[in-house]
């Protein structure tokens, strides 16, 4: 990566497994929420005996499957204009793969899948049609008592996305109001986001990440 900047769903893995430890979380089960083509839940994986990755886009979990059940993918990486150039994921240890289930879903009306011990919600905030949902009844509900939920996002509200009237409004302070009740904030920090869209174009992000603590019920 250009800059020294880390690949971002790593960094988010690397920050919530060593918050857990440093609060000495004891980690059976963990949730990306949000997961893409589940590049964090692998990672995740390599710590956590059952990781749940979910994601509303169908293509993206779709990949995330066939990268699971075949340990590589080859693709397609934009060079230039038109030009592309032959490219391969390449996927951890089978035993790591087996940790993961991938599930197709709403973020906002998921099916029951219990609590768990650490949430990854990265960059899904402005991503949702009602972020205050997200924060008062879906996170809460998904985050057992003492667990921990790393948050992040950089605020890039978007009416394709979410419905002007429902955009935060100075985003930290209104997710730390919505999220007070239930979570208790230990940690906020920034998060490089580096997105490629070809050899000599990348776009420069930095992420609100945010570490809270599931309080009691």
């Amino acid at each position: 990566m250009p800059l020294g900047i880390r690949n971002f769903p790593t960094a988010c893995a690397t920050l919530l497994l060593s918050e857990a430890r440093r609060k000495k979380i004891r980690i059976r089960r963990a949730l990306d929420l949000g997961c893409a083509v589940g590049r964090a839940s692998f990672e995740i994986a390599r710590k956590v005996p059952e990781v749940v990755g979910v994601d509303f886009s169908r293509a993206f979990i779709s990949t995330a499957k066939k990268l699971s059940a075949r340990g590589a993918l080859a693709f397609r990486l934009k060079q230039e204009g038109s030009l592309t150039e032959p490219a391969r994921a390449v996927g951890p240890s089978k035993q790591i793969r087996k940790r993961v289930c991938f599930r197709t879903g709403d973020a906002l009306q998921l099916p029951a899948l219990g609590t768990f011990d650490l949430v990854l919600a990265a960059n899904l905030l402005d991503r949702v049609k009602d972020p205050k949902k997200l924060l008062q009844k879906v996170l809460p509900s998904l985050v057992r008592p003492g667990g921990l939920l790393l948050l992040t996002s950089p605020y890039t509200w978007s009416e394709p996305f979410t419905p002007r009237p429902r955009w935060l409004t100075d985003s930290f302070p209104s997710l730390r109001k919505r999220l007070s009740p239930h979570f208790r904030l230990i940690r906020r920090q920034d998060v490089p986001l580096l997105l490629r869209e070809h050899r000599r174009k990348f776009q420069l992000s930095f992420a609100d990440a945010t570490f809270w603590i599931r309080r009691p019920n």
